[in-house]
């Protein structure tokens, strides 16, 4: 059985986007540099020719990677997240310790998961630590440097992180 994808409504949107690129533009693309390559003469000994298949394999095994993701897909309607606790697609604002600032983040699937967005994936540390907990909560963080504690300041519905 294939593992399930855990998507919020925005994921989904950019999955199915991405594959409806590659189904046509990219392969309509991609077609056009072998007829060209072809054009050149004998295939054997032509790099254009072989760069142009083995892109084209490649858009291929995307493609097929991208349409299994959405056939396993579970989408999260992100509008209706319970902002009890902290679940997947709740955006979760955190303080560190006594420290002023605070730092959000957006709980998704793992296929979305995008640090540096603040898009924390549910199986990653952190995103397993906070699932569960309420706001006002602490939560005890394993960090490299040691153990980091966090209180959870708010929990949104929504993934604008």
């Amino acid at each position: 059985m294939d593992r399930e994808v855990i998507l919020t409504e925005e994921g989904y949107e950019k999955l199915r986007e991405e594959i409806e690129y590659l189904s046509t533009t990219k392969r309509r693309e991609v077609a056009q540099r072998i007829k060209e390559a072809r054009e050149f003469g004998d295939i054997s000994e032509n790099s254009e020719y072989d760069d142009a298949k083995n892109e084209q394999a490649q858009v291929e095994h995307r493609l097929q990677q991208l349409e299994q993701k959405l056939r396993n897909a579970r989408v999260v309607d992100t509008d209706s997240v319970s902002t009890d606790a902290v679940s997947i697609g709740a955006k979760v604002t955190l303080r560190e310790g006594r420290k002023k600032n605070t730092i959000a983040y957006t709980i998704v699937g793992s296929a979305e998961a995008d640090p540096r967005q603040g898009r924390l994936s549910n199986e990653s540390p952190v995103g397993k630590a906070l699932l569960g907990i309420k706001k006002g909560e602490k939560v005890t963080i394993p960090a490299p440097r040691g153990a980091i504690v966090y209180t959870v300041v708010s929990i949104e519905a929504g993934t604008d992180a």
